[in-house]
């Protein structure tokens, strides 16, 4: 990847979601390169970032995954700015909906965003997680991830 932040937000993904469970860093790139990347800056610093994983060669249905923020600036809106972004995008290209695995922790923050909880609870990496889905258009839409 050649955007001059990547490696800052590569950073950020390993210091705030795999670190903390003792995951390896840079384990969860597998799909940057095919993936659309979105950061939050302060004063040139990453400091947010969510990345969207295209799940079909239209491009109609997406993954978000890897959404971090750092510790210092939670609580101030940057989720969900990068979440209103990402919405933003989705309904610009047309995209149908925004499947995502939550943990247990942040599914209020991504209900009120708009997400709905669909299938059964499962644990990933060794949390409890939730299937959640955004759909841009708002019809009835049926898709397994």
């Amino acid at each position: 990847m050649q955007d001059p932040y990547y490696q800052d937000e590569r950073t950020l993904r390993n210091m705030i979601l795999l670190r903390p469970i003792g995951v390896a860093d840079h384990a969860w790139e597998m799909h940057d390169d095919i993936s659309w990347h979105f950061i939050a800056l302060n004063k040139n610093e990453v400091i947010g970032c969510v990345v969207l994983k295209p799940l079909d060669l239209e491009k109609k249905h997406v993954q978000l995954m890897q959404m971090a923020v750092d510790t210092t600036f939670q609580k101030r809106g940057i989720g969900r700015m990068l979440v209103e972004k990402i919405q933003s995008f989705v309904a610009k290209n047309k995209i149908k909906d925004i499947v995502c695995h939550s943990r247990d922790y942040a599914v209020p923050f991504y209900q009120k965003m708009g997400f709905v909880i669909y299938g059964d609870p499962f644990v990933e990496v060794g949390i409890e997680h939730r299937h959640m889905r955004y759909i841009t258009n708002q019809q009835t839409l049926v898709y397994n991830t």
